[in-house]
């Protein structure tokens, strides 16, 4: 178990793209393209609520990670209108497959960016003791919002 938010979160990274690579690999309205879609939006909403919470919010009370994590959050809201436009198209359509596409690509962008960026930010801002009560809050409402969803 991760002692520190940074950790904390790249696991849930490490989730989302291990999903997000299966899911662009399958085709047609298969219950294997069904269950993997599933699981990255509950993984997506999960990590959303729980980082924004607690990583994001505890940020915006530095004037340095104000911006930045306005720009996060609104990357967040980018990637849940290409899940909605994704939950409804047809799965088995010629559509589907290029919009998985692109949400994959949203998403490792925006990991990319949190990792490589934000990160570093955060590392400056936030206080040892924050990083790791930072971790442990984040992966309480991480676990809850899964179980709600599921």
């Amino acid at each position: 178990m991760s002692d520190n938010i940074f950790e904390t979160l790249r696991e849930s990274h490490e989730v989302q793209r291990a999903l997000y690579r299966q899911l662009i690999e399958t085709s047609g309205d298969t219950p294997e393209r069904q269950e993997l879609f599933t699981q990255f939006k509950l993984e997506l909403t999960a990590h959303e609520l729980a980082e924004e919470r607690h990583f994001y919010i505890p940020l915006m009370a530095h004037d340095a990670g104000v911006d930045l994590s306005r720009h996060a959050i609104s990357e967040h809201h980018q990637i849940d209108e290409l899940v909605e436009s994704l939950e409804e198209a047809d799965p088995a359509s010629p559509t589907w497959l290029p919009l998985a596409k692109k949400l994959a690509e949203k998403v490792e962008h925006h990991l990319k960016e949190e990792e490589h960026r934000f990160f570093q930010m955060a590392g400056k801002l936030l206080t040892e003791k924050q990083k790791t009560a930072l971790s442990t809050s984040y992966r309480a409402v991480y676990e809850e919002a899964k179980a709600a969803t599921a």
